[in-house]
Formats: structure tokens, C-alpha cells, sequence
């Protein structure tokens, strides 16, 4: 099958969407040929080795926006002038096309010509519509390119929602919409790393300090922007530090430079008030591992999601998570290990902080029911995407 990483590969960032495509290229494997559309050359074409080498990368706090080196335009406009162009566009007769990522309008009018490369279906990853939900806390770019991405996912056989919650957005809209004949949506649930990586021991170099055993730490990891409601959560701890609670929060993650400096002025406000709050920005996954390792428990404020990661990514090193009890967080909380709200605004994130803090049995309790779940893993996602493309018929073009 054919696997379109334009995007992902031409950047180092470790975003969602991105984690989810460097996962499906790493373990669909020999199954899927890596393709990108060469705005250069002018063809869609298999990866170069230095978009495997990217793609291989991943750097926390890395740009989302793609970048192309000037070596790599160069060469892709002589190749293309010097008539190259035909001879290095995909050639091979796949079974079919998956397209992960949220593409912009340029990939979509050039998918035509990547659907033409094989006779098989031709399956889309939809992760949310966020963006027309709460479009006062997303970047005004993103707003705007909604609408014609979610008519140009019509053209598709299948999409593959990441959620239950995100299944039913997709298929509200297009009724909304009036559109008729849509494309099979299959809810196929994210999935986490196979093993957690093993936290450095205490005392060996790069690891944290022994926590003070009178300090809880509670750990929120996320970038900041907008609809993670990061601002709820640190007036939520303002509210406690005031009444007395001893307790570090401890915050990972970029600040989304449109949606998040609210969030991060107020965050220095409270560093320069004295109070415990430590920020470490966007870190390596190890760090991030320590990080878990050092918690007492973790809160994930998000107003809204597709899926949640780091929700189950805590679960799964066996931390219990304080988060909303709707939409697809929601989903991730119903099999244990999660102090779900019904809202996550300052009185409900304050209270039920205060609760995991004071109450070590309920923590206890919250984290062996953490242990008991299984999760899914990246492998077992490629295999249902590859299983699901098998079996899907590809629908008349609709042009």
C-alpha cells in the first residue's frame, strides 16, 4: 500500500498526528511504500533517504510547518526541467492508499493523481473537529481550512476515525452538510508505545532528584494552547497553594505561540509568586518518562480531544489521571484508573485534586485499577488500518 507522509516527513515534531504516522511507518513496514507529493518535481514519489532520515528523527519542541532543504527544491526543479519527472513518479501497482495526516489544500487537489496509482481503496485517518467546536481556542488558520478538509474527505473509500467520539463528529457534519454517499467511517482507536520506557534509577546521571516525600508532585503533560485550559488548571492550584496544600505541579510541553501565551504569562506569574511550579517546556521521551516515574498521580485539563494520548500513556505506567468525562477523553477514562469530571473547569480540577492529595487509599486504589488494563499498541493499530484497507471495496469516483 501506499503511505503519504508529506508532511511528516519534512518535520521533526512530535505532535499527535505526527507520532501517529511515524508509527504507521514503523510498524506497517515492508507493507506500505512511504510516498510524499514533491511540490518540486511536480509528481507524487517514494520517500529519499533524507526523509527516512527525518522521519527516523523526531525532536521535542520541533516546528510543526514542513521544510524542505534548498538542495532538495534544487534538485527536484532541475530534475523536473531535464524531464525527469515521469520516471521517478510512483510506478508499482500497490493495493491501496492511506492518507494519515491532516494535508493542506495544495496535497488535496493533487490527490487525484495519487489515487490514480492504484485500483485499490483509498483510506483517510480523521482524528477531530476541534477546530469548528471551539474555534475562539484554535489557530484562525485552522479554523479556516476545516470545512473544505472535511468535504475533501468525501473523495475517500473509508475514513478511519480515532475515536468513537470523533466516528460520530465526522458522520454529524456530513448530514449536517446534506452530503450523500458518504464513505465507510470505522472508529479505530489510537494505541500507546508496546513498553513504557523504564524511568532512570535515582542517583544514576540525567535522572530527577529523589522527591521530597512532603511534597506530592503532580504532573500535567500537554502543550500549551487554548483548549487544553491549562489557565483553569493553574488558577485550580492557585486555589490550593493559598489554603495550604504542599504540592509541585510539574508542566510538559510546548507553548503554541497563537492559543497558548495566555496560559504561559500566567504560568510565570505564579513562578515569580514563589509558588512550586516547575515547566520543562517540550522534552525527550525519556525525560518525559522520568517525569511519570516522579508524580504522584497526573491531570490531563483538555477541554476537548480526538483521543488523548497521554491520558492512557499515563494509566499505563500505572498513574491515575484526572480529566474530563466526556467526548473520546471519556473513552479513555470508562475502563479505570481515572478520576474523570463531568466538567474540568477551577472548582471541579481544584476539588478533585485536593481529593487525590489528601486521600493516599484512593490514589492506591485508582492506580491498581491503572494496572489491571491492557492497551493497545502501535503495532495492532498498523495491523487494524492494514486489515481494514483488505477488506474495503473502493466506491466509484466521484468526479
Amino acid at each position: 500500500m501506499l503511505l503519504d507522509l508529506t508532511h511528516t516527513s519534512h518535520t521533526s515534531a512530535r505532535t499527535g498526528i505526527q507520532r501517529l504516522t511515524r508509527a504507521l511507518y514503523t510498524h506497517l513496514g515492508d507493507r506500505a511504500t512511504p510516498v510524499t507529493r514533491d511540490p518540486f518535481l511536480g509528481v507524487w514519489r517514494a520517500l529519499e533517504p533524507w526523509e527516512h532520515a527525518t522521519l527516523a528523527r523526531g525532536e521535542a519542541g520541533a516546528k510543526r510547518s514542513a521544510s524542505w532543504p534548498r538542495a532538495a527544491k534544487w534538485r527536484g526543479r532541475w530534475r523536473r526541467a531535464t524531464g525527469q519527472a515521469a520516471r521517478r513518479a510512483i510506478r508499482d501497482d500497490p493495493d491501496g492508499v492511506i492518507v494519515p495526516e491532516f494535508f493542506s489544500p495544495r496535497v488535496a487537489a493533487d490527490l487525484p493523481r495519487l489515487f490514480a496509482a492504484t485500483t485499490g481503496p483509498r483510506i483517510a485517518v480523521f482524528c477531530d473537529a476541534i477546530a469548528l467546536k471551539l474555534p475562539e481556542l484554535t489557530p484562525p488558520g485552522t479554523v479556516a481550512r476545516y470545512p473544505g478538509y472535511l468535504r475533501e474527505l468525501l473523495q475517500f473509500d473509508g475514513v478511519a476515525a480515532i475515536s468513537e467520539d470523533s466516528r460520530d463528529t465526522l458522520l454529524e457534519y456530513w448530514q449536517w452538510l446534506g452530503a450523500r454517499d458518504v464513505p465507510r467511517v470505522e472508529a479505530i482507536p489510537l494505541a500507546i508505545d508496546d513498553q513504557p520506557p523504564a524511568p532512570l534509577a535515582a542517583g544514576s546521571a540525567g535522572a530527577p532528584p529523589a522527591a521530597d516525600a512532603a511534597r506530592a508532585v503532580v504532573l500535567t503533560v500537554g502543550s500549551l494552547e487554548g483548549r487544553k485550559n491549562h489557565l483553569a488548571l493553574f488558577d485550580a492550584c492557585e486555589q490550593l497553594w493559598s489554603r495550604g496544600l504542599d504540592f509541585e505541579l510539574h508542566v510538559v510541553g510546548f507553548a503554541q505561540a497563537q492559543t497558548g501565551h495566555r496560559a504561559l504569562t500566567r504560568l510565570r506569574e505564579l513562578q515569580a509568586a514563589g509558588r512550586p511550579l516547575r515547566y520543562d517546556g517540550a522534552v525527550s521521551d525519556a525525560a518525559i518518562a522520568r517525569a511519570y516515574a516522579a508524580c504522584a498521580f497526573t491531570v490531563y485539563p483538555s477541554l476537548m480531544e480526538g483521543f488523548g494520548l497521554p491520558v492512557l500513556e499515563s494509566l499505563a505506567r500505572g498513574k491515575p489521571c484526572i480529566c474530563s468525562a466526556q467526548g473520546a477523553l471519556g473513552e479513555s477514562a470508562r475502563d479505570g484508573g481515572c478520576l474523570a469530571l463531568p466538567r474540568v473547569d477551577i472548582p471541579s480540577l481544584a476539588t478533585a485534586i485536593a481529593a487525590l492529595l489528601e486521600d493516599p487509599a484512593r490514589r492506591a486504589a485508582l492506580s491498581a485499577a491503572a494496572r489491571r488494563r491492557t492497551f493497545r499498541s502501535w503495532r495492532n493499530y498498523a495491523d487494524d488500518l492494514a486489515a481494514w484497507l483488505r477488506v474495503l471495496s473502493r466506491r466509484p469516483d466521484l468526479t
